[in-house]
């Protein structure tokens, strides 16, 4: 399995695959052997001898092409047998992803082609029901609302769920970070901002919906962020349906007339930037790609109180790794399971939405001469 999924990642780093779609590039990347063999080795144990789930049944969402792809492979790399629905309105970046796997398994052992399928049909109760009798676990990814959807289908009882609902991510910039990097350092923090949240038109559960500018005296650095970030999108090429520029400015105007955002700012069809009246008034739901609201805090604990359980990534830039920790440790496991640097909130690991998933892959039996 190692071997087909490191042919899988060549194919998807080449270059002309890459360009089309840099967010196959993280994924090959994280398929190298290197990577594979690392997570292998998360599933090992000392103290008892370790073994395959058994059947798992995945159900990704539509809206993140590559999504599928991390949380299958690990489970595969345990040994399991997996059946993945790939939604009927999955493009892209997954039918380049499903033309690849199909290219590999032509030369693979047989035995991937056996035990490991991709597929597609609509929404079918009766389908849906049956992968779920037979698995031993169920993957559910999506909104809250699909994840309660599926959960009415039930398993047999020794199965259970691994579920990825609704999630919120942040985006927190030190302003005086910001001022003390060079003009290299902001801009590097800023190109992977832009991948952070134009990769999947910032509908990625990880994806920054609110910038928290932190330290105070944030009026100058907001504008050369957004500054640096319009020269960013122009650079890459990218670009915002008409459609969605208006329903951008619908929610925006929204957020004003609740009073969540007391300023508007519409500076290009690519970015919404909107001023919170408070880091309260931060939405968590999706407003379109390239909005961004802004709120300030005077410290990284002042933004605790906001934070909660459907919070799941912070990204960050200025900030020391005292006030990191010092942040992470007072959220007590309340919310936000992952503090990462900007550019690195889609990047993919091991350890997702705070479980374990080598772990989770795998069953333990205990073994005492």
């Amino acid at each position: 399995m190692v071997d087909f999924l490191a042919r899988l990642a060549r194919k998807l780093l080449a270059p002309a695959v890459a360009r089309q779609h840099p967010e196959l590039g993280s994924l090959g990347y994280f398929l190298r052997p290197a990577e594979l063999h690392r997570a292998v080795s998360r599933m090992r144990r000392d103290d008892a001898l370790v073994f395959p789930r058994g059947n798992v049944f995945h159900l990704p969402p539509a809206n993140v092409d590559t999504i599928f792809v991390y949380s299958w492979a690990l489970s595969a790399l345990a040994g399991n047998h997996n059946v993945v629905r790939i939604s009927s309105r999955s493009a892209g970046a997954a039918e380049v992803i499903l033309e690849a796997l199909n290219a590999v398994a032509e030369d693979a052992d047989p035995i991937v082609a056996r035990t490991q399928r991709m597929v597609t049909y609509g929404y079918d109760d009766a389908i849906t029901g049956a992968l779920s009798k037979w698995c031993d676990l169920r993957v559910i990814w999506g909104g809250d609302n699909a994840v309660d959807t599926i959960r009415k289908l039930p398993l047999r009882p020794s199965a259970r769920d691994l579920t990825f609902p609704d999630r919120t991510s942040w985006a927190v910039l030190s302003t005086a970070g910001w001022r003390a990097a060079d003009p290299a350092a902001r801009r590097a923090a800023v190109v992977g901002f832009a991948n952070d949240a134009y990769w999947f038109d910032q509908a990625a559960c990880s994806s920054p919906r609110t910038v928290f500018l932190v330290g105070g005296d944030g009026d100058g650095v907001r504008a050369e962020f957004l500054a640096l970030l319009l020269e960013v999108v122009d650079a890459r090429g990218w670009t915002v349906d008409p459609a969605m520029a208006v329903e951008k400015r619908v929610n925006a105007y929204g957020l004003a007339a609740i009073g969540a955002a007391g300023a508007l700012d519409f500076p290009d069809n690519r970015i919404t930037a909107l001023t919170l009246t408070g880091t309260e008034a931060a939405p968590r739901r999706w407003i379109g790609a390239g909005a961004f609201p802004f709120a300030e805090a005077g410290s990284l604990l002042d933004l605790v109180p906001a934070m909660n359980r459907q919070d799941q990534t912070v990204s960050h830039f200025g900030f020391t790794p005292a006030e990191l920790e010092a942040f992470a440790t007072e959220l007590g496991g309340r919310g936000v399971d992952r503090i990462v640097p900007f550019g690195s909130a889609l990047t993919f690991g091991a350890i997702w939405d705070g479980y374990d998933l080598p772990s989770e892959f795998t069953r333990l039996t205990v073994l005492q001469p």
